[in-house]
């Protein structure tokens, strides 16, 4: 199996799991970091001299613009785990929200802001909840890294989804509650880290030391399995968070000019990342209708297809069957009389005959349907076919939850071949696998990939871990009317074989181990698009 890509249906188009990032977005993110090193080298460099100034306003102002910021994306995080159900989604919302509610306790115990001292706790209590928010956030965000390539099985919540938010929201909270009480009632038997209400101690860098070393572990966790848009973003707030550490070790004051501008590059840098994540989710969603409306389409076209081949069969076939059933009826009656007429029997059952044949030349016309002339086939790219394929297939994979491995194979050539046609065959053959899997428990894994085969074609395999085939069917499942399912026509794979036929492919099956099956099928390559190359 390829490595798991932990997209739920359409996952890497679809969800901010493994939606990639955008070139301009890497640049964005770039840019911001490098950005905020360049003004906090200046602060702490040639504007080095200014002596610590308190603004009275500015902790209130921060806090409350910080708070807004992580809530909000808590919020929309949790509501993306209520749609998608993925674990490392709920790990990275409660992160969010242990960092907005931690700033509640954190602007408490700052002194100044309510009276001279705090409003609660004492002096050590604000820098040891800093503590507690700078080392708690990355260890989500390791959680979230983790949990992200985790087994299959494991990266999707199947209980209820408001019990689950409601649980990890008290968990969170009460957490908060501990550590709060930690850092106040308990503040007299902390280390002293703070000198004065401006000035950190000598034991600030070993207090620090593991704040830093977990900043360090995220970011580097990150960076390991880095995919999607929501990794970057975490990346450069994981930076921010290094950055603000590390600045104490240089500037072991509160309200220096350093000290303001990593704050204020912090507020930037968050509401950067909410926006963002609300104009891709925007996109997204502008995305998922497009896709439902095509899905809709497709299945419309797939409708009519299906009622044309029904009324083509019905026309075409029931004329010599009935032609057949009254032969045979007057051969019986030849043949049931005191003196049988063997002659006249003979020529109705000949006539049977010729009727049969001529039904079979009749299904043999309507496949022939299928069957595309040379000038209808184009150069078409299989990653972009299977890419297809899966967008319209994204409700019934939703649904069913249904974890998807699809990686494209960006070494493929070109293939020659019907687009419209080869969907058709993919569709049906996920769809086959989606009805397979749909009446199994869990795993639910579908794997479609592409690769090379014997030099000059492309296989594509559809693997599924559902109900399989059972022996005594391997041998009829590609028959034409043969089915398994109570309202199946027993269509579908005699259509498929029929199409990659007339590609001058091959469509054959296996089973998938441990269970499940395995549906194969190959398209020559465009050898003139590669003699071109």
């Amino acid at each position: 199996m390829p490595k798991t890509d932990a997209f739920v249906p359409g996952e890497q188009h679809f969800i901010l799991l493994s939606l990639p990032p955008s070139g301009a977005q890497k640049r964005l993110a770039f840019a911001l970091v490098f950005g905020i090193l360049t003004i906090y080298f200046i602060a702490v460099g040639p504007l080095s001299d200014i002596p610590p100034y308190p603004i009275a306003a500015f902790i209130p102002s921060y806090t409350t613009a910080m708070f807004v910021t992580e809530a909000l994306t808590a919020i929309l995080l949790f509501a993306q785990f209520s749609i998608l159900r993925g674990r490392a989604i709920l790990v990275i919302a409660s992160g969010y929200l242990f960092t907005a509610v931690i700033l509640i306790p954190w602007i408490l115990t700052f002194p100044g802001v309510f009276e001279s001292t705090s409003l609660i706790g004492g002096m050590q209590s604000t820098v040891w909840l800093y503590f507690f928010w700078h080392a708690g956030f990355p260890m989500f965000v390791i959680g979230y890294a983790l949990l992200k390539d985790a087994d299959p099985s494991k990266q999707f919540w199947h209980g209820s989804v408001g019990a689950q938010i409601a649980l990890s929201v008290a968990v969170t909270t009460a957490g908060v509650l501990v550590v709060t009480f930690i850092c106040t009632a308990g503040e007299a038997l902390l280390p002293h880290v703070m000198l004065d209400s401006l000035h950190f101690g000598p034991l600030w860098p070993i207090a620090g030391a593991p704040v830093v070393l977990l900043s360090i572990s995220a970011l580097i966790a990150l960076w390991l399995r880095r995919r999607s848009m929501l990794d970057l973003w975490l990346m450069v707030v994981m930076c921010l968070f290094l950055i603000d550490q590390l600045n104490y070790y240089f500037n072991s004051a509160r309200f220096t000019l350093g000290w303001y501008a990593i704050r204020i590059s912090g507020v930037i840098a968050g509401s950067l990342v909410l926006i963002c994540l609300l104009y891709e989710i925007s996109k997204l969603y502008a995305t998922l209708l497009a896709a439902v409306l095509a899905q809709r389409r497709e299945r419309e076209a797939r409708l009519m297809t299906g009622d044309t081949i029904a009324a083509a069969i019905a026309h075409e076939v029931k004329q010599p069957l009935t032609a057949m059933v009254t032969s045979a009826d007057a051969g019986f009656r030849f043949l049931d009389r005191s003196t049988p007429n063997l002659d006249r029997a003979k020529e109705a059952f000949k006539r049977v005959v010729a009727d049969g044949h001529r039904a079979g030349a009749m299904v043999d016309s309507i496949r022939a349907n299928f069957r595309n002339d040379e000038r209808t086939k184009t150069s078409l790219d299989v990653n972009e076919l299977i890419r297809n394929a899966l967008a319209l297939e994204r409700g019934n994979l939703q649904k069913h939850r249904i974890l998807v491995q699809a990686e494209p194979n960006k070494q493929l050539p070109e293939v020659l071949g019907n687009q419209v046609q080869l969907q058709q065959v993919l569709l049906n053959l996920i769809t086959n696998a989606i009805e397979a899997m749909a009446a199994k428990d869990e795993p639910r894994v579908l794997c479609v990939k592409s690769e090379t085969h014997e030099g000059d074609s492309v296989m594509v395999s559809v693997l599924d871990t559902g109900t399989g085939v059972s022996p005594q069917d391997t041998d009829r499942i590609f028959n034409t009317l043969f089915t398994t399912k109570p309202d199946g026509m027993g269509m579908g794979l005699s259509i498929c074989r029929a199409i990659i036929e007339a590609h001058n492919g091959r469509l054959w099956f296996s089973p998938n181990t441990p269970r499940g099956a395995v549906f194969q099928f190959t398209l020559h390559a465009n050898r003139s698009m590669s003699a071109g190359a």
